[in-house]
């Protein structure tokens, strides 16, 4: 069964760090880059952050470049994001997906619930 379940959101002053997971399970995770997104509130879903299949490659968002980091452990499933320096900007619903979103559920493309981070202003 597919199953993409994002974790490890709250509440983060400004200029602090969180980590956020995704466990992954029900398709070959080792086998697909990897990718996290965002989504704030009344705007549309955006590209943060992907590893490649092999873990050697990433690219960021320029907004979190230098500050994110997405690492991915192929011998447990999980994705990683480790966010540092936290900005308000940064407030969005976190999503992880197999870059090629070729996950389908009962015909949809399939998303996880996501998993909320708040950087008050």
């Amino acid at each position: 069964q597919v199953q993409l379940v994002e974790s490890g959101g709250g509440l983060v002053q400004p200029g602090g760090s969180l980590r956020l997971t995704c466990a992954t399970s029900g398709f070959s995770f080792s086998a697909y880059a990897m990718t996290w997104y965002r989504q704030a509130p009344g705007k549309e879903r955006e590209w943060v952050a992907t590893v490649a299949s092999a873990g050697g490659t990433t690219a960021y968002a320029d907004s979190v470049q230098g500050r994110f980091f997405i690492v991915r452990d192929d011998a447990k499933n999980p994705l990683y994001l480790q966010m540092t320096g936290l900005v308000p900007e940064y407030t969005a619903a976190y999503y992880c997906n197999p870059s090629s979103r070729t996950l389908y559920v009962n015909g949809r493309s399939y998303w996880g619930q996501g998993t909320q981070v708040t950087v008050p202003s």
